[in-house]
């Protein structure tokens, strides 16, 4: 997400065969993301991190949802242990279970920095209202990445009957601030809440990972109740974004598990529901930023994401 401020901010098994490819995927991947630490130490990048806020591109013609996950530019990395263009791998209905996506960023904070530089409690401290958000380095903004994944997975979640909310939808002309945003899940009463964002690391640094609420109690900030929660959702969503993607999480942090716990985001102290924020990848990498601008790479993350929430909801 690379923000300006410090705020960047098994199914039960069934007797068939479906299931019981699911359970062994699930029972995978926590084999799949060591693979990756294998391969990130063998021939991975490294390098150093750094952030860059950005004004928003022009916007790329490939940006319309799709339901298509054909891609001829597959990204480099083990073969995925099951079928990446397949459906959710949980049958059944998600009726009555809410879905909050919080696209992070907006297109237009870079027109509003002083009401985006405004400080509000975050529980344990004051922070940034929100920032700009990074951009690959030809001008594709992470305000229009995260949108576009958002569409994408409300799309895949509402055809499992899942009732989707979003934080914001381009619909207004800044924010909202990182408290509101949280509040918009709380007073959603949401089974699952998921901040999309995009890295601003260094050149070199690659890969996606999911960061974790810690726990925290202080202020307005009680996160006991929800880390246990948010631990399973970012488990199930950084599994199945490897193997939906095929990419590998992160080099640069969280020591190559994809998952990365903290106290000090707003979004996650002040949530009163299960939640997790994800880096899809680094913008400011030319091997990440090509998937991440690329349509049929963004259906993909939309994808993985989407199918660890919903693996999520049904236990």
């Amino acid at each position: 997400m690379s923000y300006v401020g410090p705020d960047f901010d098994p199914p039960q098994p069934r007797r068939s065969r479906r299931r019981v490819l699911t359970v062994a995927l699930a029972a995978l991947v926590p084999g799949a993301l060591l693979g990756w630490v294998m391969y990130e130490a063998v021939g991975g990048d490294g390098g150093s991190s750094g952030n860059a806020a950005v004004q928003p591109s022009q916007a790329r013609s490939d940006t319309a949802p799709t339901d298509s996950t054909t891609s001829d530019d597959k990204p480099p990395g083990p073969t995925p242990t099951t079928d990446s263009t397949s459906a959710p791998a949980a049958s059944g209905s998600l009726k009555g279970k809410v879905v909050v996506i919080d696209p992070g960023h907006n297109p237009g904070n870079f027109q509003h920095t002083s009401e985006i530089n405004r400080k509000v409690n975050i529980g344990t401290n004051w922070k940034e209202c929100d920032t700009t958000g990074t951009s690959t380095n030809d001008g594709y903004s992470e305000a229009e990445f995260t949108l576009d994944v958002a569409h994408r997975m409300r799309t895949l979640l509402e055809k499992q009957g899942a009732t989707v909310k979003f934080t914001q939808d381009g619909d207004r002309s800044w924010g909202p601030c990182v408290d509101e945003r949280a509040e918009i899940g709380n007073k959603a009463q949401a089974d699952a809440v998921v901040s999309i964002h995009a890295d601003g690391a260094g050149a070199g640094q690659r890969g996606f990972h999911v960061i974790l609420p810690g726990k925290v109690d202080e202020g307005a900030a009680s996160t006991g109740p929800i880390v246990a929660p948010s631990r399973a959702l970012g488990e199930r969503i950084a599994g199945s974004f490897v193997r939906v993607t095929g990419n590998a999480p992160s080099n640069y942090i969280g020591d190559g598990t994809g998952l990365v716990t903290r106290k000090d985001l707003g979004g996650l102290n002040l949530s009163t529901v299960p939640k997790v924020f994800i880096e899809c990848g680094n913008m400011r990498d030319s091997k990440d930023a090509a998937q991440l601008t690329n349509g049929a790479w963004r259906q993909k993350a939309a994808q993985g994401i989407s199918e660890g929430i919903v693996s999520f909801l049904r236990g």
